[in-house]
């Protein structure tokens, strides 16, 4: 079993920046490719991004390219996602979830999830 944790959601202007955490324990952190999926009232969730067990490799939603960088720290057990220049349309609640395997970019592949952070980008 692995526990994931979000946190650093919150209110923010557009343009603005926030960067979400996601802590996870249980099971090895490092054994697990972590993503990044959000959900917007009356929309079905989406992917954002994702990331392979070493870091070394990552997939972006095309909405998110070039605003958005998910990265992890295997020390510390935690995934983070740096969203940049943030647009209303960017509000939603935001999941990290865990894939046992290589890294997924529909839902089907993860096993995990967090119980989400709310992001308000309000203009």
């Amino acid at each position: 079993q692995v526990q994931l944790v979000e946190s650093g959601g919150g209110l923010v202007q557009v343009g603005g920046s926030l960067r979400l955490s996601c802590a996870a324990s249980g099971r090895a952190f490092n054994g697990y490719a972590m993503g990044w999926f959000r959900q917007a009232p009356g929309k079905p969730r989406e992917f954002v991004a994702t990331i392979s067990r070493s870091g070394g490799s990552t997939v972006y939603a095309d909405s998110m390219k070039g605003r958005f960088t998910i990265s992890r720290d295997n020390a510390k057990n935690t995934v983070y996602l740096q969203m940049n220049s943030l647009k209303p349309e960017d509000t939603a609640a935001y999941y990290c979830a865990g894939a046992p395997t290589f890294i997924h970019t529909t839902e089907a592949g993860y096993v995990y999830w967090g119980q989400g952070t709310q992001v308000t980008v309000s203009s």
